[in-house]
């Protein structure tokens, strides 16, 4: 089984432009991804998807290996095809893509070898990770995604709201019950399946929570969702910054 790691990196954040050249500890924040995910031994290549020739520069300088990528990608995941897709047209074929945030500039290459080896079961379609929520701020916080599953390790729903909803018992209890997870961002698709899901339309669910991967489980996909207890931090806003040394 062949697996690409594709690190899409978008430049017009509208919270945080220009953010994959932000510097950390003297490297760019798009260096630290790409050196992060090349610890990840179950890659077999890491590539750098961009819409932009000052990020493609800077990864090229650092002996990154990237690829230019339509403009008008409305997500990562979309980004992600097109790679895989020109990747296919040059004779390389990959079984299965890691979807890599660019935004994580210390990710752990264990989580992303953990998502990699969620496709040894050749019925996996797409592969996420789950963290237990220890701190009640993250609980009741919307901008940290809550994910439930089945007995299978499937997601059921993904929501920005505390879920599950403990009927009964007061808010400041629910963070004793060992019931509530986050989603951590990082992805893997069958690279089949990956072609299938940039096609298909929005919809409702996910444009209420704006979350893509309600789209893909409303239209029948399954996602498998791993447990991880490495903590995971992605930049959002340039304040972020700031907490990567705390």
């Amino acid at each position: 089984m062949k697996i690409a790691g594709i690190i899409p990196a978008r430049y017009a954040s509208t919270r945080f432009p220009g953010k994959p050249l932000t510097i950390i500890d003297n490297k760019t924040m798009i260096q630290r991804v790409y050196e992060q995910a090349k610890k990840a031994d179950r890659l077999d290549d890491v590539i750098v998807a961009t819409d932009n020739s000052r990020i493609e520069t800077v990864v090229k300088t650092f002996g990154g290996e990237v690829m230019m990528t339509d403009p008008n990608h409305t997500s990562g995941t979309e980004r992600c095809e097109e790679v895989l897709k020109k990747l296919k047209h040059s004779g390389s074929d990959f079984d299965v893509v890691i979807n890599i945030q660019g935004d994580e500039p210390f990710i752990d290459p264990e989580q992303i070898n953990l998502v990699a080896s969620c496709f040894k079961d050749t019925k996996v379609q797409i592969a996420t990770l789950f963290k237990k929520i220890t701190k009640e701020e993250e609980l009741f916080d919307t901008n940290v995604v809550k994910v439930i599953t089945d007995v299978f390790g499937d997601a059921i729903y993904f929501s920005r709201q505390t879920i599950p909803y403990i009927r009964g018992q007061k808010l400041e209890t629910w963070i004793q019950k060992p019931i509530h997870f986050k989603h951590i961002g990082i992805y893997g698709y069958q690279a089949t399946i990956l072609e299938e899901i940039v096609a298909l339309e929005p919809t409702p669910l996910e444009e209420a929570e704006s979350l893509e991967q309600l789209r893909w489980i409303e239209n029948g996909y399954s996602i498998k969702v791993k447990e991880t207890d490495i903590e995971s931090f992605g930049v959002d806003v340039p304040e972020d910054l700031s907490k990567l040394s705390n």
